[in-house]
């Protein structure tokens, strides 16, 4: 029996908006620097898919390209169609983390100005690119007003992840070196899976949504990892998303589901991205694939943006310490 919205525990889905350029600067390519982009490709894409299924998300914008008069148009689409509008920082680059506050407010501010420009909301949710995450960058977005974070990746494979890409990309020892937290660290499948709330002290609170990864194993299911394991066996791929999904209802973990451009372009869009994981998939195998998975989880769970996640979070804190207090 199919359940309706009132008895389905909530999920959330975002889509981190990272551009062909940004692709091709962290894997180290030349010609990044002329911010080659696809967006006039994948928004209608995407927007056309979400609107078919009556869904909408959390789209978390990169600054330099808010920044260039030839995406606004793209841009300003996604925010038209009522889909919410994040910050993926300015110049997308994992090590933001290392940066000192003052330079992390410049590079959020600078992103913001930006990206409100383009589409008129200023973001209130933020997510670091490649989930680059510190008390510092949580310390200037409670600062700056932000309601909710969702840079935490909780995952075991963070290392995996990054052996791999340091061994197809073309990149010097120091470029490495910049990127050496990239998908982060062992100890970062120890994270919760469950929303929760940071106390930042005089800064104030702030929610943390962290991307979901399979529940008590920490293995990723995001909708790329998917799409990589459909290039060995789609219908395996779509039973372990299915076994992710009976996981989070078991253990009580409200999904967080992230999405990239990628998962809608294939091979056939973008040969000069052939190194990314499943490009050698068609972009109608991956829009039927992701059709699949996005009707599983609407079938279990009630999608909303991270905006109303983080309100719901915020909401049962609020109810959970009233009860504490009546006690």
């Amino acid at each position: 029996m199919r359940l309706n919205n009132k008895q389905k525990p909530v999920a959330s889905l975002s889509l981190d908006l990272d551009n062909q350029w940004s692709y091709m600067k962290i894997h180290g390519d030349e010609g990044w620097e002329d911010f080659p982009s696809y967006l006039d490709l994948v928004v209608p894409r995407f927007l056309t898919f979400f609107q078919k299924q009556n869904l909408k998300l959390t789209v978390f914008i990169v600054g330099q390209d808010a920044a260039l008069a030839k995406n606004q148009h793209a841009l300003r689409a996604i925010a038209d169609a009522g889909h919410e509008i994040g910050n993926h920082s300015f110049h997308h680059e994992p090590w933001l983390h290392l940066r000192s506050e003052e330079e992390i407010a410049q590079e959020l501010s600078l992103a913001e100005k930006h990206i409100e420009k383009a589409t008129g909301k200023r973001p209130i949710g933020f997510r670091g690119p490649g989930f680059s995450y510190s008390r510092s960058i949580l310390r200037v977005l409670a600062n700056r007003g932000y309601h909710y974070d969702a840079s935490t990746f909780p995952s075991f494979l963070g290392p995996l992840a990054r052996a791999y890409y340091f061994m197809t990309a073309k990149l010097t020892e120091e470029e490495k070196q910049k990127r050496k937290a990239l998908f982060g660290k062992f100890q970062d499948g120890f994270q919760p899976l469950k929303p929760f709330q940071l106390n930042l002290g005089n800064a104030g609170k702030l929610i943390e949504i962290p991307v979901t990864t399979m529940p008590l194993i920490k293995i990723p299911i995001h909708l790329s990892y998917i799409l990589y394991l459909s290039c060995f066996s789609t219908t395996l791929a779509l039973l372990y998303f299915r076994f992710a999904l009976t996981l989070c209802r078991w253990t009580g973990t409200s999904l967080s589901l992230l999405l990239h451009p990628l998962d809608f372009l294939g091979g056939d869009d973008l040969p000069a991205l052939a190194f990314f994981p499943a490009m050698n998939l068609t972009s109608a195998k991956k829009l039927e694939i992701v059709s699949k998975v996005i009707g599983m989880m609407s079938k279990q769970f009630k999608i909303l943006t991270m905006e109303e996640h983080a309100d719901l979070v915020a909401q049962k804190l609020g109810e959970e310490r009233k009860v504490v207090q009546t006690v």
